[in-house]
């Protein structure tokens, strides 16, 4: 199988830091054990479909130190190191795990240094390709809040200055936040919660699209609670395809400029991810799908 036929690329590809990404990503997060701490409950499956989504054609891996933590770092550098050179992995910094298993913000300068070095030193990498400063908000399954970034992005910009760090993200930021950054450093992705119910970044995507920065929505099947909606389902349907291949696919026709990162665990759920790639959504789709936004304001 060549470049051209590999599932992954017949979304089309995209422009982030530099390096031209399959815009269908992989999300690394569900590697780890229940609640995203701990191992895996099979080690040889997390292994496997890290392998199995570069067969398929993906590029560009999500991950974190905290996942786990440090878990799935350390899956990803078991399962693929050294990185096939058109690999982009793209991380994140800006909260810990402690041992209960709760999300906690981790912003301090020591913090952030350590969680670079953390990351660095898990992928078994010299310097991060892209690193996305994780605003913890209102908590880790919710939305951001209007709080200054200046402090964490500037030491994440001094240690960029350093060589450990090539390009700056932002996650779970408002339109604001990311203005302040651009005052600090160039940023190359955002990445915030948005699906097909949950549309508050439309205006923000469109600003983006026209900066050409990628936008990458996390939870984009619904996350911890599954997208559900009759509507989806009557499309999914009347494709015979899944809700999930749908609500992919309408992402990948929202903007060029959305690259998707959806998690498994599971080989299976990993094909059926990919193929949503090639899903192509009529006129009429659209509009039915459309109308899930409104009713779930």
């Amino acid at each position: 199988m060549n470049d051209s036929t590999l599932p992954a690329a017949q979304a089309g590809t995209f422009t982030l830091a530099g390096r031209t990404v399959n815009r269908m990503g992989y999300g690394a997060m569900q590697l780890a054990g229940k609640g995203v701490f701990g191992p895996p409950r099979d080690m040889d499956v997390a292994l496997a479909v890290l392998r199995e989504a570069l067969q398929l054609g993906v590029n560009h891996i999500d991950t974190s130190d905290y996942y786990g933590p440090h878990v799935t770092n350390q899956i990803l550098k078991d399962a693929l190191h050294p990185y096939p050179d058109d690999l982009l992995i793209v991380t994140k910094i800006g909260a810990r795990r402690p041992a209960d298993g709760s999300w906690v913000g981790a912003m301090s300068r020591q913090e952030l240094i350590d969680g670079v070095h953390s990351n660095l030193k898990n992928l078994g990498l010299e310097a991060l390709d892209v690193v996305n400063l994780r605003m913890m908000g209102g908590g880790e399954d919710h939305g951001p809040v209007e709080e200054s970034v200046a402090e964490p992005l500037t030491v994440l910009a001094e240690l960029q200055q350093q060589g450990l760090i090539r390009h700056l993200g932002l996650s779970n930021v408002t339109a604001a936040q990311l203005a302040e950054a651009q005052t600090i450093a160039p940023v190359v992705c955002v990445q915030n919660l948005y699906n097909v119910a949950h549309r508050d970044d439309d205006a923000l995507i469109d600003d983006l699209a026209r900066q050409g920065i990628a936008y990458v929505p996390f939870f984009p099947l619904g996350g911890f609670s599954p997208l559900q909606s009759g509507t989806l389902n009557a499309v999914a349907a009347r494709l015979e395809t899944s809700p999930n291949a749908v609500a992919l696919a309408w992402l990948l026709q929202r903007s060029p400029n959305i690259l998707l990162i959806p998690g498994t665990s599971s080989v299976v759920h990993l094909r059926e991810n990919v193929a949503a790639a090639s899903l192509t959504l009529s006129e009429k789709d659209l509009a039915e799908l459309e109308t899930i936004s409104v009713q779930s304001n």
